[in-house]
């Protein structure tokens, strides 16, 4: 019961925190909701007794991603935008939102999740995932940071190459 209260508070911060990622309208705060909506997802991954799973997700997305973004926010020196007008399709987005969401819900629901039997070795489980990570998806990873990388300097780019001397 008290694993179910927890693990409920626990989805409601991170839920919120993503939330604040997309409401909020500075970056900075939109980069520390980023950071507590990825921290709440890491500790979702201890509750489910993954954690592996769980120090990659705070050591990779929490830390060096986030840190990152914040990296970048300071590098680009941006204006804050003060005069941020409102969407006219800013209906439409929550719309669709709601759609997706209501869509992610049912498959979900639909969804037959597969148990671990707690007799099983939890061994296996990291032995089969460090092989497939390290042979069949280690290109595509790679490939993967090397996207995230290049679009970072393409954003550094972009915003430093408008102002002269700087």
């Amino acid at each position: 019961m008290i694993e179910t209260a927890i693990l409920g508070a626990i989805g409601i911060i991170t839920v919120a925190a993503a939330v604040g990622v997309v409401a909020t309208r500075s970056v900075v705060y939109a980069a520390v909701f980023l950071l507590v909506s990825l921290v709440g997802v890491a500790a979702l991954f201890l509750m489910m007794l993954a954690e592996f799973i769980a120090l990659a997700q705070v050591l990779i997305y929490g830390g060096a991603i986030t840190i990152v973004l914040l990296f970048a926010i300071m590098l680009t020196r941006a204006p804050e935008q003060t005069n941020v007008q409102d969407n006219a399709q800013r209906p439409l987005a929550a719309m669709a939102c709601v759609g997706l969401f209501a869509l992610l819900v049912a498959a979900a629901l639909a969804t037959p999740w597969r148990t671990r039997d707690p007799g099983a070795d939890p061994m296996a489980e990291f032995t089969a995932l460090s092989e497939l990570l390290f042979s069949d998806f280690l290109i595509p990873f790679e490939i993967a940071s090397l996207v995230l990388l290049v679009a970072l300097i393409g954003a550094v780019v972009l915003t430093r190459s408008g102002r002269e001397g700087a």
